[in-house]
């Protein structure tokens, strides 16, 4: 797609932008579809607080234990293909010194001829697990907002590296999406979440007109969906929220739906006794 050109990096890190992991996957499957390489990684000593992210250690394929430090790297497709490429930068979120580490990235990005820049990211959310997943595509061009129909965000407050990333690309010239997935907060102990991976990947796919993979993300959505169905059949506090969430939703997505018909069904969502079943991470903002 023209909007981004066609050498494209699209990003995730790990921690709280990952709900559900379903962001990183998606770069997962990316890499197990084709070879990539690495292009570039950042210094950890730099940028990360040891005591924060802990290097972690474990057995190589000769048998050997090994240190594995927090890093942030870029990857670029070993071979080409026709069309829109995807570049890949993977890693996790800095402890410090942001500004650096976003400049010293978006230097990389220019050098490898970056087009275009993604941001995928995943949040809790008071969604049900058997609606299509949500998905807000936003960005901060006003060219690529009209000519991708994308929103542009209205959130005021706090943000995570992501948004530090596209606001450095968008300095230096390349244009910027992002992407995020609304994740069942109910369902933080079914990581991971392929139904929300799966969407992530048709809408990537729609604003880069790249060819993605999927895997067998269908297969694996439908299993997702079937056990978190049999754990709720045995709580009735748990059916009767996500019957709540989904009369919520379906009156939102509804082509009738007005904006008082759909306020008021918000305002019973609110109004219900307590906060619905435990919630994981609902004291964290959608710092996008």
């Amino acid at each position: 797609m023209d909007g981004l050109g066609h050498r494209v990096l699209v990003v995730a890190f790990d921690g709280w932008n990952d709900a559900g992991e379903a962001a990183s996957a998606a770069l997962g499957v990316l890499r197990d579809a084709q070879p990539y390489e690495p292009v570039f990684s950042v210094d950890p000593e730099l940028y990360f607080d040891y005591q924060y992210n802990r290097p972690t250690i474990g057995v190589d394929a000769e048998g050997h234990r090994k240190l594995t430090w927090p890093e942030a790297t870029i990857l670029r497709p070993k071979r080409r293909v026709r069309g829109t490429q995807i570049w890949q930068l993977m890693g996790v979120e800095p402890s410090r010194a942001w500004q650096s580490f976003a400049q010293e990235l978006i230097d990389v990005a220019l050098r490898e001829d970056i087009t275009g820049l993604v941001a995928l990211g995943s949040m809790l959310a008071d969604v049900p697990h058997t609606r299509p997943i949500t998905i807000h595509a936003g960005s901060e061009n006003e060219a690529l907002r009209d000519a991708m129909g994308l929103e542009r965000s209205t959130y005021e407050g706090p943000v995570g590296i992501l948004s530090v990333l596209g606001a450095a690309a968008e300095e230096a010239g390349i244009p910027s999406v992002s992407l995020w997935a609304s994740v069942p907060h109910y369902v933080a102990g079914h990581s991971p979440s392929p139904k929300a991976t799966l969407a992530l990947l048709d809408r990537l796919e729609d604003v880069t007109g790249a060819q993605l993979s999927r895997a067998d993300l269908a297969e694996q959505s439908t299993k997702w969906e079937a056990t978190i169905d049999a754990a709720a059949a045995d709580d009735d506090e748990m059916t009767e929220y996500i019957h709540q969430l989904e009369r919520t939703r379906d009156m939102v997505d509804s082509p009738e739906a007005s904006g008082d018909a759909i306020a008021r069904a918000f305002e019973t969502y609110l109004r219900r006794d307590g906060d619905g079943p435990a919630k994981p991470g609902r004291d964290e903002l959608p710092r996008r």
